[in-house]
């Protein structure tokens, strides 16, 4: 049977079109974070583990010891400029997680009802109170004793 450029150009778009809505159900089921709201403790679950696993791997002692194996020979320059970004990163990425682990401890407290911290430091509210609202800081002799 002879087709017809009209016969071609339909079957383009009717694939055109099954496409589409296939790509479109894929991303509908790899939609990580309407995954993650419609399933949080698994997700939670599955975080944990994965930082559990990379934490057990020492990936950021293999990564320090590729660094200064690729630096050795380079110039002082570029290995004082690589141990820069080296340390920007991982300053970016220690304060990205300390902001995380404080979120998720505020927002565990929230959920308990454990008072708010008085201290502006921060902190995750344990141990002894030192700072009290009408006081101010409490200095080592006026704080309680134990015994």
């Amino acid at each position: 049977m002879a087709e017809t450029t009209a016969d071609v150009r339909r079957d383009i778009e009717l694939t055109r079109e099954r496409m589409s809505s296939t790509i479109e159900e894929l991303e509908k089921k790899l939609n990580v974070t309407q995954m993650v709201r419609d399933h949080p403790w698994p997700a939670l679950a599955i975080a944990v583990g994965a930082g559990a696993l990379l934490s057990g791997s020492r990936a950021d002692v293999k990564a320090a010891a590729a660094t200064v194996t690729a630096t050795k020979g380079a110039s002082s320059q570029l290995g004082a400029a690589l141990d820069d970004v080296v340390a920007q990163l991982m300053t970016a990425v220690t304060g990205a997680l300390h902001g995380h682990v404080d979120k998720l401890v505020g927002e565990i407290k929230d959920a308990i009802g454990a008072l708010p911290a008085t201290k502006k430091e921060g902190g995750y509210g344990v141990g002894p109170i030192d700072v009290l609202p009408e006081k101010g800081p409490l200095g080592a002799k006026e704080m309680a004793r134990a015994d």
